[in-house]
């Protein structure tokens, strides 16, 4: 379906013109067949499928005719609230609303003063939200529509408990339009939805199609001495534009980073113990290009949106098969094509079997070279070839049993 097909406001088809979009996206096209009518939604969908555009056009369509009402957006991370508030602001471009975003971890005057001057589309994280509506800055009786997105995560993250706050606080379920978007519909995801919603139309967009039909996967089966050297010949021999290297623990990554910087790879990295301010400094220079390449744990893998990423590397292979899917996705946003590789150590190989059934296939596996292995110059001294043990399949029981 095209965009101009879709019985929305002239001034939105601008906004959806100067995005650069033309046709809607499954989860689009399926979302706006109710929603536009005022339906309440509740659609599984990755990141990267359009879900964000199709909640905010509908908010901008359907809000024209509720004089005095709002609509709120919540997200589980700052970053995330930043995406859609500049996502908003580019789709809306031509419409009058007045969008406000709220999250933690920096001062509260703008956010107060963007309140008060009227802001009719919010987006923020819980705890700033519920921060504001209880110390009676932001008023909750006036929701017309509400956008709960990445529920998923909003449950993972521990943000359920402020999230039912705000949804009873808010006018009841049928007196409100609210959208649910997960990456899973899992039962608990569908019992927020039957409990605070109004009937919901259930949309199930399948996240294999992110992964088998855009994405060209690689595995490497290594050791963990090995893993570094064999990072950096990938690095040399793809020298992508833009890379995103993932590690499993908030440690790895700055180790990462510094073992990086000191073979001459100009690179940053990003955790959850990184302030605010710094990562929104380094989202930043990846999307600008300002940062080639970016280490990275999962709390970037959902809900960081950078266009025509070239390369993601899993240096830690995900403990997560969902992880996995969000993570290599970041690399084929909108059906575009990508390339993840992965790096299979005794660590983290006991995972590679639930992966593989997740996606219904096995990734092909590359048995590199000895040209592959770059010298790592973050050691002092380097291993002798024939002191090396390469990690065969063989070694997966082993690495499970000693964990």
């Amino acid at each position: 379906m095209q965009f101009d097909q879709l019985p929305i406001d002239e001034r939105i088809l601008l906004g959806i013109r100067d995005a650069g979009f033309t046709e809607c996206t499954p989860v689009q096209e399926a979302t706006f067949k109710h929603s536009l009518s005022g339906s309440d939604i509740c659609a599984q969908s990755q990141t990267g499928t359009g879900k964000t555009a199709a909640f905010l056009i509908t908010i901008f369509q359907n809000l024209r005719n509720q004089r005095g009402k709002k609509a709120l957006i919540i997200v589980p991370t700052r970053e995330l609230a930043t995406q859609v508030e500049k996502e908003a602001r580019l789709l809306g471009a031509h419409l009058d609303y007045k969008i406000a975003c709220i999250y933690g971890g920096v001062g509260y005057k703008t956010q107060e003063r963007q309140i008060k001057e009227g802001a009719n589309i919010i987006v923020g994280t819980p705890g700033r939200l519920l921060d504001f509506h209880q110390s009676r800055r932001l008023n909750f009786r006036d929701v017309g529509i509400a956008v709960i997105d990445e529920a998923d995560r909003l449950f993972d993250m521990g943000f359920i408990p402020d999230l039912k706050k705000m949804l009873r606080a808010m006018p009841p379920a049928g007196k409100r339009q609210t959208m649910l978007f997960s990456a899973t519909l899992s039962f608990l995801v569908k019992e927020l939805a039957w409990r605070f919603m109004n009937e919901p139309v259930e949309i199930e967009i399948a996240p294999e199609h992110i992964t088998v039909d855009t994405v060209t996967q690689e595995l490497y089966h290594v050791s963990n001495e090995e893993k570094m050297p064999l990072l950096l010949g990938i690095l040399s021999r793809e020298n992508p534009r833009n890379c995103l290297i993932f590690t499993n623990m908030k440690q790895t990554t700055e180790d990462l980073a510094r073992r990086l910087r000191k073979n001459g790879i100009s690179c940053d990295f990003i955790n959850g113990d990184l302030p605010q301010k710094e990562r929104l400094k380094v989202i930043e220079g990846l999307k600008t290009g300002r940062i080639r390449i970016l280490v990275a744990t999962n709390v970037a893998s959902r809900g960081l949106h950078v266009d025509d990423l070239d390369l993601v590397i899993n240096y830690d292979l995900p403990e997560d098969c969902e992880d996995y899917v969000h993570r290599i996705g970041r690399t084929a946003r909108a059906g575009k094509q990508g390339k993840a590789i992965s790096l299979a150590c005794e660590r983290y190989v006991y995972a590679l079997e639930a992966i593989e059934k997740y996606l219904g296939m096995k990734i092909p596996v590359i048995w590199p070279e000895d040209d592959l292995f770059a010298k790592d110059m973050s050691k002092e001294r380097k291993p002798s070839r024939s002191n090396r043990r390469r990690f065969r399949p063989r070694d997966r029981k082993t690495a499970h049993a000693s964990r």
